[in-house]
């Protein structure tokens, strides 16, 4: 037994191997096959190593029917997934062969394989009809007569189909097949012994069909065989088969054939009418019709190469004898091709999106072109539009690619629409076409790139903490994560001036990133704290856009905020140069007249001459511009009061002579405001002892003694009481004062006149340049020292007053609290230490 397979197996193995040679691999199943057969090892035929099956995607790729096969992804084998029906899937052609595609990944082959399902005894035999009904008349049909039966057909194909007949057991009849020429075996029931109605009117008999299976499959017929009398000549056709071509296109009412029978009887029993007595296949009953007095045969429907491409008609002739006698022949109708069906594109297989830089000659696509028509008609050519950047590449008949041919570019074109027309040979030739969309995909390969390279804004100092201060956008025209932009402030800047911080002063060096903050969505540039112009006027600094592909790209953009001088300072009242004490400051808005008051005074002698200076107020305001502009006024006493001050200057000096009605004491309440929107403002409060000549002189030498000349308001007064009550003593008492102090006083004024004097003090903070003339006092705002310019003319009493030289206090500074939004107007209070020259008399 080994011996007899051993030749068996070679022959199979020869036969594999020249199938691969040829790119094709044969595999033969029996229809009707339990699901999970093993049909052949595919992954081993094609190829493919052991485990490779699975991970190269190894799948197949039907042509247009199921095909009941599939691949299993482990072993890579082909098996039976569902029913095979070879009748369903081929119908009688034969053999039955599936062509079907196997696709493989990385890299992308096709491999085509023929599997042909082979048929076994699964359907039995069919007779058209379960009963025949036939009529005979007794004497006169004679032993040997024959009448024609439709034979059963069988849906299987070769000794499965090949059927015999057998007839029930009778002694009139017997079963005859006649092999013609023609396509189909005639069948015909030949009587064998003369019919006596009398005996026996009607014959039930069994006509049985049997294939050639094993085992032999069976089908029956009942015919009933009626006896009558009369009319002993049936017609007879001139010829028992007509032959007929038609063309597919054919229009209705077209003839198909003209039949003719005669009978040989006479009367109404020579006269012969036409049938049709069964059309194979049953489904085309109404394609064709004919004449019963003519036997012309006419086309009443429409006909399809591509669903049937061959008809046999059945054709009775029938006299009009009571009962009838029948004649029989078939008509074969052929139908020819012709160029009705446009090509067909499928695709097989879609490789998208394709990347944008994927290179060229990338398959795309694998397309599948049919046209259901034959010869010339079913030769297609094939070709794509626009003819860029893709291309067909045909690997065989049927079978196309559709590859790049030139490189991509998303940011240009994000999409294609490529069309596959298809073009068959016929005449006149019909088309067909096929859309396929092709999307680009993007890779990082653009830069975020900002709207313009240097912003400018322009932002109020004392903005409030997250105050948007601007937005800055960078467009990258990459998409997805590719073109998703963030932002931040770069620390890193190193472009030709591009300052990332602001340098304080003591040298102190902080980071834009503490002022400010990018919001990495959106852009916004947000403050993250109160800008003060006293401290910086412009923050430069760079923001980064980062895009978020692999690897990121960036851009920069230089920002540059520009600070606006807010009125956000009151002016603040020089303090003493003699180091008394200080004056009162309320930083309130200017609507308020006086937070706080100190009191101080200075002498001033009685008859002094109108445009006397008796004094003189400086003030500094730490703004720039109109903010720190300021002006002196006199707040009280209003109309009456013998002094005035100088609007710009801040000098006090008497309008009139003063009298001794302006009585012994003048209070002035001063206020100095800047020119802000609205002003904020400082006061003080000044009170001037008006004194006798000597008193003036006695005061003035005290004064030259160094000290700053100023007591408390309540010793003024009681000395002023006390005058008042006994002037003799005063005046004597005044006298010896002047006469023993007047050389004390001319020492210790020279003394105090040669001291060396401190222009310029220096100190931490804001440096500010404060200049006092006649026409008024500017402050200018500058960041390296703080200077006092003073006039030293000799034809006034000035007043000098400098800032002491003192580290700032511990604590946040005055600026980096927020004033409360409802207050529009500072006062500060203060009470200003003021030396003057005696009035000698």
């Amino acid at each position: 037994m080994g011996a007899c397979w051993g030749p068996v197996l070679r022959v199979l193995v020869v036969q594999a191997a020249w199938a691969l040679c040829g790119g094709q691999v044969r595999y033969s199943v029996s229809e009707e096959a339990e699901p999970g057969t093993v049909v052949g090892r595919l992954a081993q035929d094609v190829g493919l190593e052991a485990g490779e099956a699975e991970a190269r995607r190894l799948r197949l790729v039907s042509q247009g029917r199921r095909a009941s096969v599939e691949v299993s992804g482990a072993s890579g084998a082909l098996v039976v997934s569902s029913r095979l029906d070879r009748e369903e899937l081929c119908g009688k052609s034969a053999p039955c062969v599936l062509r079907l595609e196997v696709l493989v990944e990385r890299p992308l082959r096709v491999f085509h394989i023929e599997l042909e399902v082979t048929d076994i005894n699964d359907n039995a035999p069919i007779f058209p009809a379960a009963r025949k009904n036939l009529s005979m008349a007794e004497l006169t049909t004679v032993p040997g007569s024959r009448f024609p039966l439709e034979g059963a057909s069988d849906a299987d194909i070769g000794a499965n189909a090949q059927l015999s007949y057998s007839l029930s057991p009778t002694e009139h009849f017997r079963i005859e097949e006649e092999n013609s020429n023609s396509r189909s075996k005639s069948l015909f029931l030949v009587l064998t012994k003369s019919l006596d109605r009398e005996t026996m009117a009607m014959h039930r008999l069994v006509l049985t069909a049997s294939d050639g299976g094993r085992p032999s499959l069976t089908g029956t017929m009942e015919l009933v065989i009626s006896v009558l009398d009369v009319n002993d000549n049936a017609p007879q056709f001139n010829q028992s088969v007509y032959n007929a071509l038609l063309p597919e296109d054919a229009f209705k009412g077209t003839v198909v054939a003209q039949v003719n029978a005669t009978d040989q009887d006479l009367g109404i029993y020579g006269e012969v009418i036409y049938e049709i007595d069964g059309v194979v296949p049953p489904s085309a009953s109404d394609v064709f019709s004919i004449d019963a007095n003519s036997g012309k045969i006419q086309l009443t429907g429409a006909l399809d190469f591509e669903t049937e491409t061959f008809y046999n008609l059945q054709i009775k002739a029938k006299d009009k004898a009571t009962p009838p006698l029948s004649g029989h022949c078939k008509v074969l109708v052929e139908v020819l091709d012709v160029n009705d069906n446009a090509p067909e594109v499928r695709v097989t297989s879609l490789s998208v999106p394709v990347s944008e830089d994927a290179s060229v000659g990338t398959v795309v696509a694998l397309l599948s072109v049919s046209d259901r028509d034959s010869g010339a008609n079913g030769r297609v050519r094939c070709s794509v539009w626009p003819s860029s950047p893709f291309g067909l590449v045909s690997a065989f008949a049927g079978s196309y690619s559709l590859v790049l041919r030139e490189a991509l570019d998303r940011e240009r074109v994000s999409e294609y629409e490529v069309e596959v027309r298809a073009e068959d040979g016929g005449s006149p030739p019909l088309r067909g076409r096929l859309g396929v969309r092709v999307p680009v995909s993007d890779v990082n390969d653009n830069a975020p790139a900002f709207a313009q390279a240097v912003y400018t804004v322009l932002a109020r100092e004392n903005n409030a903490a997250g105050a948007e201060l601007a937005r800055v956008w960078a467009r990258d025209p990459d998409e997805a994560g590719n073109g998703r932009v963030s932002y931040s402030v770069w620390e890193g800047g190193s472009g030709v001036g591009v300052v990332g911080g602001v340098l304080l002063s003591g040298g102190v060096w902080r980071p834009a990133s503490s002022y400010v903050s990018v919001d990495a969505e959106s852009g916004r540039v947000w403050a993250l704290q109160a800008l003060d112009y006293e401290e910086v006027q412009v923050l430069q600094f760079e923001v980064r856009a980062v895009d978020a592909g692999e690897p990121p790209l960036c851009g920069n953009a230089t920002v540059q905020v520009f600070v606006l001088d807010e009125n956000d300072n009151a002016p603040a009242l020089l303090p003493s140069a003699g180091g008394g004490a200080g004056v009162g400051v309320d930083a309130g808005g200017a609507s308020s007249l006086e937070a706080a008051s100190g009191s101080l005074w200075a002498w001033a002698a009685w008859g002094a001459p109108a445009g006397q200076v008796v004094a003189k107020i400086r003030a500094v305001d730490a703004d720039s511009g109109y903010n720190a502009w300021l002006r002196y006024e006199l707040l009280e006493p209003r109309g009456k009061s013998p002094f005035r001050v100088g609007l710009y200057s801040g000098e006090v000096s008497t309008l009139r002579a003063l009298e001794e009605a302006d009585g012994p004491r003048q209070r002035l309440v001063i206020v100095v405001r800047d020119h802000g929107e609205p002003s904020r403002s400082a006061t003080a409060t000044l009170s001037v002892s008006l004194l006798e000549g000597a008193e003036a002189a006695l005061a003035a030498a005290g004064s030259g003694s160094g000290r700053p000349g100023l007591r408390p308001l309540s010793g003024v007064e009681g000395g002023t009481e006390s005058s008042s009550s006994s002037t003799n003593v005063w005046l004597v008492v005044a006298i010896c004062a002047v006469s023993s102090l007047f050389l004390l006083a001319v020492v210790l004024y020279g003394a105090s006149r040669w001291v060396p004097r401190a222009a310029v003090l220096s100190g931490p903070g804001p440096t500010t340049l404060v200049c006092a003339s006649e026409v008024g006092s500017w402050s200018y705002s500058q960041r390296q020292s703080r200077s006092l310019c003073v006039a030293d003319g000799a034809g006034k009493s000035d007043l000098m007053v400098f800032s002491p030289n003192f580290p700032p206090p511990p604590g946040p500074a005055a600026k980096e609290t927020q004033p409360d939004p409802s207050v529009l107007l500072d006062t500060v209070s203060n009470t200003v230490f003021l030396v003057f020259r005696p009035f000698l008399f």
